[in-house]
């Protein structure tokens, strides 16, 4: 598997609090429902002979929400969840890929939700949020935070939600979907299938208007090979997929096909926002988020 060699950016914080990056709030707070700490990864985790232990890699049960300044509360609200992939963490994702400025670039009017997962460690692990009913009150915890805030009313619910994540991130977005409990209508991964192939291919066959976008390059270290094998079995299943190029992505394509898997000549870490803002491209014409009225 590639894994994602950056620097992570300190932050240093306690307790809840908003702050402001690219004039979107943020809200950092801790959550029982993250992935960790979790049994599983009590003792740490050793990986290639090197031990990463708990106390540093597994004791975080940060969320960051980031609300967009257009953001207009409603009866409901749509939610896209990022995971991060290996030896990162999210505030490192966020301001090397540049997803909350993508994020509000794109107009959604939605928000956007990190919890912390392995930090700064090659892990795909999801801890707690593989097991069931544990996402649900994640996503609770979410919209209780909102509603403390005064962001959303005591009454809006979430209406759609949306998974995305980078390379690592593939696990327990795969748990997620297979456990059910919250539906799921869109998935975006960034060269990221690197196995759990079955889980995705149940979802996508439990509702036709569930959506899956996989960008795949020849450079993920076995993204291409997977990606190649549940397209074969798409085929063998008659489920219809598109497999384009990424130079001719175009919005009507995304609105429009259910299945994308789409082909990149770009590296492992360039897949989001080098040089194109590909997150934003893809949230922008998700055929599930709703945009900004009134803008």
């Amino acid at each position: 598997m590639r894994i994602s060699f950056l620097l992570p950016l300190l932050l240093l914080c306690a307790g809840s609090f908003a702050q402001k990056e690219n004039d979107a709030k943020l809200y950092r707070f801790t959550s029982a429902n993250t992935l960790f700490p979790d049994s599983a990864r009590a003792k740490g985790h050793t990986y290639d002979k090197v031990l990463y232990p708990a106390a540093i890699h597994y004791t975080d049960s940060t969320v960051l929400i980031a609300v967009p300044p257009h953001f207009k509360a409603g009866k409901y609200i749509d939610v896209i969840f990022w995971f991060h992939g290996w030896r990162n963490n999210i505030d490192s994702a966020d301001a090397y890929f540049e997803l909350t400025k993508q994020f509000i670039a794109s107009k959604r009017n939605a928000i956007l939700v990190f919890p912390e997962g392995a930090k700064n460690a090659p892990d795909s692990y999801g801890g707690k949020l593989e097991k069931k009913e544990v996402f649900k009150a994640l996503l609770n915890d979410v919209l209780n935070k909102l509603k403390t805030e005064k962001v959303i009313s005591r009454k809006t619910e979430a209406r759609n939600i949306l998974l995305a994540g980078h390379s690592g991130a593939f696990r327990v977005m795969s748990y997620i979907l297979q456990n059910g409990g919250v539906e799921v209508k869109h998935v975006m991964l960034f060269d990221g299938l690197y196995s759990q192939v079955d889980k995705y291919i149940a979802w996508i066959q439990a509702d036709p208007s569930h959506q899956f976008i996989n960008l795949y390059t020849n450079k993920g270290g076995g993204t291409d090979e997977v990606s190649e094998k549940m397209m074969q079995q798409l085929r063998e299943k008659s489920i219809l997929f598109i497999n384009p190029e990424e130079k001719d992505v175009h919005a009507a394509m995304l609105k429009t096909n259910q299945v994308i898997f789409i082909h990149s000549l770009k590296e492992h870490n360039d897949v989001m926002n080098r040089p194109d803002h590909t997150f934003r491209l893809f949230i922008e014409n998700s055929n599930v988020l709703h945009p900004l009225k009134n803008k």
